[in-house]
């Protein structure tokens, strides 16, 4: 993987940036929002906290993510993580295994570029990778209409195959798994804290994880149907997988 990508470590700071070596160009001011609007090629925005920007590179659209705390470490810490090595970033380690996961022609975005800033104890992260087209998220999508059962189990085939090879996604929920424009076009987008896993238990957490968070948005309210035959639907495309 080290022949595909360029690693630089800035003058001006203590970090490094990763970038995919088949990206023409690329400016490190392009990990900040300003660039972006400065130029007005700012598409979009997702996330709780505005952390995530949809732009437009002129080429392609890229999705640019600033790493945030979660939970109770939200406020004080907000975006500042424990140093622990350069390996054990956040950005570094959902890179390297986007870059391995799409390498292997898995449903997940490709990477652009990644980067920490250490400060002290404490680092940044920044993360880019390559928006895919024509795709939106489960849970919009849900609040529009439920979907189909081929939807469904086109869902459960997709995660069986990120599972079948011992990928674990920490947040899997209705946020980030996208739907294309045919019914069998799935992916799985944010892998912060994703990993190899070996096992089996951790799957059944996942899916349980991804059941509360359709829960959460309302989708089981939507119809009695849900429990009955569209979630049956997901874990039948699950199993179809086996």
């Amino acid at each position: 993987m080290d022949g595909e990508i360029i690693q630089k470590k800035p003058d001006r700071y203590d970090g490094r940036i990763i970038i995919d070596a088949r990206v023409a160009h690329f400016d490190e001011q392009m990990f900040t929002p300003e660039y972006w609007r400065e130029r007005n090629c700012v598409s979009g925005t997702a996330g709780g906290r505005g952390q995530v920007l949809f732009v437009d590179n002129g080429h392609e659209q890229w999705v640019l993510r600033h790493y945030h705390r979660g939970g109770a470490m939200t406020l004080p810490l907000k975006d500042r993580y424990f140093w622990a090595g350069a390996e054990r970033t956040r950005s570094m380690m959902e890179w390297r295994l986007l870059a391995e996961l799409y390498a292997q022609g898995l449903p997940v975005p490709q990477p652009v570029a990644a980067r920490y800033v250490r400060d002290g104890v404490f680092y940044r992260a920044d993360l880019l990778t390559k928006r895919i087209p024509g795709t939106r998220a489960l849970s919009e999508i849900a609040a529009e209409r439920l979907p189909g059962v081929d939807e469904w189990r086109a869902i459960g085939a997709c995660i069986r195959r990120l599972h079948d090879e011992g990928v674990y996604h920490a947040d899997l929920n209705a946020h980030n798994i996208l739907l294309g424009d045919q019914y069998d076009q799935i992916y799985v987008v944010d892998f912060d804290r994703g990993r190899r896993r070996p096992g089996s238990r951790w799957k059944i957490r996942n899916l349980r994880r991804l059941n509360r968070s359709l829960h959460k948005i309302g989708v089981s309210l939507s119809t009695p149907e849900f429990e009955e035959i569209q979630w049956p639907s997901l874990l039948q495309g699950y199993g179809s997988q086996a």
